[in-house]
């Protein structure tokens, strides 16, 4: 799954990676080492701009509300449940199929953080203890250094409570798509602890790597099986993943501090 990342990267940065031809100055959004559901985050998406000369789509930096609301809800609460989108069903969910064939966008990131789902968890679930034991999260990113592009959906939301004019009426939110973890090894591991992301988590966000983000953006390719083509996982050996403190398992807790490599596992917690 994905239910945390980071981002780091200005509008300036990120206008640059993917080639982004319109985005609004007022629209910045200051660095965030926590990002958690209901937040507002960058996506780039291609879409025609309102009253433009020219009808065709333009590579956009936007600021949508992560979880998406399908636009048929009467209301915008279970936005917060649907901050992922499975790979394997997206297609035919009526949550997120008809924003698959034709709302597509990339949800940059630095990485992403996953809490460790260990054996030692799973056994004192099967005991029935009521104590959940304290997991260690690790930062998961590409080894080289480059911008995690999670594969995502964006929607429309009317609230039909407000007029038309009002700067709330419409809601623009979105999903990120994720598939089955990697069991190869990681490029870079830590000395102790996981191998691989399955090691991790049996989930992870859908990365596209540059050679797709064209095709995955084009709103033109809206046939089903087209699109789901473009949900093949990444080449393996281009993650890396390490430990970091807990202190990112608070939502209140914020800084680049976060994103600091730990030697090992902090005491106390599981892998």
């Amino acid at each position: 799954m994905c239910g945390r990342y980071a981002a780091s990267r200005g509008p300036e940065d990120l206008a640059g990676i993917f080639e982004i031809e319109k985005w609004e100055p007022e629209e910045a959004l200051d660095p965030d080492f926590n990002v958690a559901p209901t937040k507002e985050v960058y996506v780039v998406l291609d879409r025609p701009v309102k009253d433009a000369q020219d009808p065709g789509p333009v590579r956009q930096l936007r600021r949508l509300k992560w979880g998406l609301i399908p636009s048929w809800s009467k209301t915008p609460e279970g936005g917060a449940r649907m901050i992922n989108a499975r790979a394997e069903t997206v297609h035919e969910k009526p949550s997120f199929r008809r924003a698959f064939t034709s709302r597509r966008c990339v949800i940059p990131a630095d990485g992403y953080y996953e809490w460790v789902t260990g054996t030692g968890e799973r056994d004192l679930e099967v005991e029935g203890k009521k104590k959940r034991p304290r997991k260690q999260p690790y930062f998961v990113l590409p080894a080289d250094g480059s911008v995690f592009a999670m594969a995502g959906l964006y929607e429309f939301w009317r609230d039909k409570t407000l007029p038309d004019d009002h700067p709330r009426a419409w809601w623009v939110t979105c999903s990120v798509i994720t598939t089955e973890a990697e069991t190869s090894p990681l490029a870079v591991a830590p000395e102790e602890g996981p191998r691989s992301l399955a090691d991790i988590h049996p989930r992870m966000p859908l990365m596209l790597t540059p050679d797709r983000w064209d095709a995955w953006l084009d709103p033109s390719r809206t046939d089903v099986e087209d699109v789901r083509s473009l949900l093949a996982p990444p080449p393996e050996g281009l993650m890396r993943a390490y430990p970091v403190s807990t202190m990112v398992s608070n939502v209140r807790n914020n800084g680049p501090e976060l994103l600091k490599e730990l030697e090992g596992p902090e005491e106390g917690t599981l892998f």
